[in-house]
């Protein structure tokens, strides 16, 4: 039997810990808007999601306000240390970022970022908006099955770290389901940076903190590192598809690799192939690969690299990159054209028609695997992603900013608001947007059947992953395994509802009624809650 959508006119948060998404809705419900409510919402999942998300980490938001019709993207990621090149790691013998410890660890960029859109859009203080959070922080929350799974593992990294131990394990075990999570010294922190603000965390006490726990610990951060950071208002990248309009995250996101997606299959008529036909399965993972080919060749930080954003994401380049995929066999390896990480996904609108597309993520599970002490923050790994290959876009540089998997997603029908949608998984979220985006528009699936609908992953979700695999969740009607086999994909089958498929989230809106439309992906802890 199918589940209705959540449906509602006065506000409505998606997110993946129904935690999290209740302190949205009680902002919503307060008066506050959707930027309050996205705030709300992050900072919760800062302390119910400790595994996904947190303090020590970046985000990226999409906000749209809907008095001046305008969408803005806020890019809160941070840099590399100035300290850090290739050099450092080549004289240790390392042809790669370890993904573990300080080594990778950058400048984390979310606090800026909540206080920049606070400034500008909110309406609320940071104290009332921090407070579900810090309640939760302090009396505790029940670990869910995913979390605890989580913790157990990433068993050697936490235990490797004192104040990791002392947090997510009892007695050297992993906290089990439905024991109690207190995270004391991390509820401090945020009424910290709610009572001071961003200096704080950048310039202040616990900017110091950081760095000597970096130094501790063989880290490259250093206080001017902190002190220097900034977040960066961005305009957002769109292309349209069948009549829509869709935004997306400019680099240094991966965000372009959607709308090359979908100029690619735009060519093709995927209603009359079918959902989930092994026609058009094939098509869309073939799509995938072209413009991951491209993305992997051409996306890192535009303030250190040309990125030719324009020319890929134009519909004569797709026209041009479409011969290349044959109908009737897999291609195994894509080269780019030519041109003349885990993570919290959560989306909000109010009853003025304001919107949050918002994605944080520490990047690795625990990222860093290293709390800093007497702070509760869990700091990220996400300079493990550049290369350190001199050639390379994305190749390491003192203050540069690495290739971010993270790509909040905001879509128009006829200039108004259509849809605030996104998802963790790292490497699949281009892929998740694309099936969801595609599920709604092509087979006219509403949010919920959309996000609930059977998905496919195709190569690597991590670093470590295999780079070919076709995962297909076991949902997908079997009798198209065989022939996706026989047109040389390699298939792995995986239960359903499979969490490596990321979890989405997504908020529509009727243009007639204005009624708003949520759900949250089941293979997460999520809800939307409306009002």
């Amino acid at each position: 039997m199918k589940r209705p959508s959540i449906r509602c006119r006065n506000g409505m948060v998606s997110s993946p810990h129904y935690l999290a998404s209740n302190a949205g809705l009680r902002v919503l419900m307060d008066g506050g808007n959707a930027v309050d409510a996205a705030i709300a919402t992050n900072a919760a999942l800062n302390v119910v999601y400790p595994h996904m998300c947190g303090v020590g980490g970046d985000a990226f938001f999409l906000i749209y306000d809907a008095k001046s019709r305008k969408l803005v993207g806020l890019n809160a990621s941070g840099r590399a240390p100035a300290r850090a090149d290739i050099g450092f790691y080549a004289s240790r013998g390392l042809k790669s970022i370890p993904v573990r410890g300080m080594l990778p660890v950058t400048v984390p960029g979310a606090v800026d970022g909540w206080c920049a859109a606070s400034q500008k859009y909110g309406s609320m203080k940071l104290r009332r908006l921090f407070e579900p959070a810090i309640r939760y922080a302090r009396q505790g929350v029940p670990v869910t099955a995913r979390l605890s799974k989580r913790i157990s593992e990433s068993l050697q990294a936490l235990s490797s770290c004192s104040a990791s131990a002392k947090t997510f394990l009892r007695n050297g075990r992993p906290l089990r389901e439905g024991e109690i999570l207190v995270q004391e010294d991390l509820g401090r922190t945020l009424t910290r940076i709610a009572e001071k603000g961003r200096d704080v965390f950048y310039n202040g006490e616990l900017a110091r903190t950081i760095v000597r726990f970096s130094e501790t610990h063989g880290g490259l951060l250093s206080g001017e590192d902190l002190a220097d950071h900034s977040s960066n208002w961005v305009e957002p990248i769109s292309t349209t598809y069948r009549g829509y309009r869709v935004f997306e995250f400019p680099p240094n996101t991966q965000g372009l690799t959607v709308l090359l997606e979908l100029n690619l299959v735009e060519g093709y008529d995927l209603t009359s192939l079918g959902c989930q036909s092994v026609e058009c399965l094939h098509l869309l993972v073939e799509a995938k690969k072209l413009a991951f080919a491209d993305r992997d060749r051409y996306v890192s930080d535009p303030d250190f690299v040309g990125v030719p954003v324009e020319s890929l994401i134009s519909k004569s380049y797709a026209a041009r990159r479409r011969r290349k995929i044959s109908e009737s066999q897999a291609t195994k390896h894509f080269s780019s054209g030519s041109v003349t990480g885990d993570t919290i996904y959560l989306a909000t609108v109010d009853r003025e028609g304001n919107a949050v597309s918002l994605i944080q993520s520490i990047y690795y599970a625990f990222g860093s695997g290293l709390t800093v002490d007497g702070t509760g923050i869990v700091l990220h790994n996400r300079g493990a992603y550049f290369s350190l290959d001199p050639d390379h876009a994305n190749r390491l540089e003192p203050r540069k900013r690495t290739m971010h998997t993270l790509i909040p997603a905001v879509i128009f029908r006829d200039n108004e608001l259509f849809a605030v949608l996104g998802t963790s998984g790292a490497d699949g979220q281009p892929q998740t947007q694309l099936q969801v985006i595609t599920n709604m528009i092509d087979f006219g699936m509403d949010i919920q059947e959309a996000i609930e609908a059977p998905r496919w992953l195709s190569g690597r979700r991590v670093l470590e992953d295999p780079p070919e695999t076709l995962s297909l969740e076991n949902r997908i009607d079997g009798r198209v395994r065989p022939e996706l086999a026989r047109k040389g994909h390699e298939i792995r089958v995986v239960e359903e509802f499979s969490e490596i498929m990321g979890t989405a989230q997504g908020i529509t809106v009727d243009p007639s009624t204005r009624v708003l439309s949520g759900w949250a992906d089941p293979r997460g802890d999520g809800l939307a809650l409306g009002w």
